[in-house]
C-alpha cells in the first residue's frame, strides 16, 4: 500500500492534523508526517515533495495556517495529489488560510477541505489509495454502512422522542 505523507507548517498545527492521524491509523494507511515551511525551509519542503512518488507515498495531505502557501508550494514540485488542510489562525479564524490554499492557478491543483478539515483530508487521501486498493476499499465501505446505521439509529431515537411529545 502506498504511504500518506503528512506536511505540517509548524508543530503547531499538529492538533488540527491529530483528526488526521487517527484515521489513517485506524484504516492502516502506513503515513510519515513532518513539518516543512514554505517560506522557512522551502528547500526541505520542495525535497519532500519531489522524492515523494518514488519514496513509495501516494497522496500527500499539507496542513498550514495564515498565509497558507505550503499546499501549493508542495503540488508544485510533484504530480501527487495534494490535499490541503487550511488550518485556524488566530487572525482571521482560518479564512486567510482556506483563501491561499484553494485559490491555485490552472495545471497545479490542490484538493482543499474544510478549515480544520484533517478528518475529511485523511478519508479523501484513502479514497484516493483506495482506487488501487481492494481491502481498503472495503474498509471504506463499511465504514460508511456504520455511518449509515448511526444515522438510522439517530432517526429511530427522534421518533421515539417525538411518539412520548
Amino acid at each position: 500500500m502506498k504511504k500518506v505523507g503528512l506536511v505540517m507548517g509548524s508543530i503547531s498545527d499538529l492538533d488540527a492534523v491529530k483528526p488526521a492521524i487517527d484515521l489513517l491509523k485506524e484504516l492502516g494507511i502506513p503515513f510519515k508526517a513532518h513539518v516543512y515551511s514554505a517560506h522557512r525551509s522551502p528547500a526541505e519542503a520542495a525535497d519532500f515533495a519531489r522524492s515523494a512518488a518514488s519514496n513509495g507515498f501516494g497522496v500527500i495531505i499539507a496542513a498550514a495556517g495564515k498565509a497558507a502557501h505550503l499546499a501549493g508550494a508542495i503540488a508544485a514540485q510533484t504530480t501527487l495529489p495534494v490535499i490541503g488542510i487550511p488550518v485556524k489562525s488566530s487572525t482571521l479564524d482560518g479564512l486567510d488560510a482556506l483563501l491561499s490554499t484553494v485559490q491555485m492557478p490552472s495545471g497545479l491543483p490542490v484538493a482543499t477541505v474544510a478549515i480544520d478539515g484533517a478528518y475529511n483530508a485523511a478519508m479523501l487521501a484513502a479514497e484516493i489509495l483506495a482506487l488501487s486498493d481492494a481491502s481498503l476499499s472495503e474498509k471504506l465501505l463499511n465504514m460508511r454502512e456504520k455511518m449509515r446505521e448511526s444515522v438510522l439509529q439517530k432517526d429511530k431515537e427522534l421518533q421515539d422522542k417525538l411518539a412520548d411529545i
